[in-house]
């Protein structure tokens, strides 16, 4: 069972870790360099759909990390899963303080209109989203250390 737990959430984590480093290094990037700021709406409709399915799939990370921890708690392995699970949190505390507030706005600009500084705003939220890449890309790390 431990097995089961340690590889599931590996798969979980690894898709979404794909998922957002996708976004940070392709997808973003060509939206923005469409003629005529044509990414525009394909940002805001990507705020809207991943806004409503990121939530859950970051914090079923948590949750799968956290039960992994408390299987192996005390044995091989443990700390890397701890840790990865605690940087999974901070990914999610990131989350909540820094990139839901922008991308919150975003998913309101195919209806409500785009502000003067959405360009600062969008490049804000790509910062944030870098180092938060990070943080999941060093947490998946140590649970494929951990698995290993």
């Amino acid at each position: 069972m431990q097995d089961v737990l340690a590889v599931v959430t590996v798969v979980v984590v690894g898709v979404m870790v794909g998922v957002e480093f996708a976004v940070a290094a392709f997808v973003n990037p060509i939206l923005d360099r469409l003629p005529n700021d044509g990414g525009l709406d394909a940002r805001s409709d990507g705020a809207r759909v991943l806004g409503r399915v990121m939530p859950f799939w970051y914090i079923g990370s948590v949750v799968l990390g956290a039960v992994w921890a408390a299987v192996v708690w005390g044995g091989d392995g443990a700390s890397l899963v701890a840790t990865g699970t605690a940087l999974l949190v901070l990914s999610v505390v990131m989350s909540i303080l820094l990139l839901v507030p922008i991308n919150s706005r975003v998913a309101t600009w195919a209806t409500e209109g785009v502000p003067a500084d959405w360009k600062q705003q969008v490049r804000r939220w790509d910062r944030f989203h870098h180092v938060r890449v990070g943080v999941i890309v060093l947490a998946f790390a140590l649970f494929v250390v951990a698995l290993v």
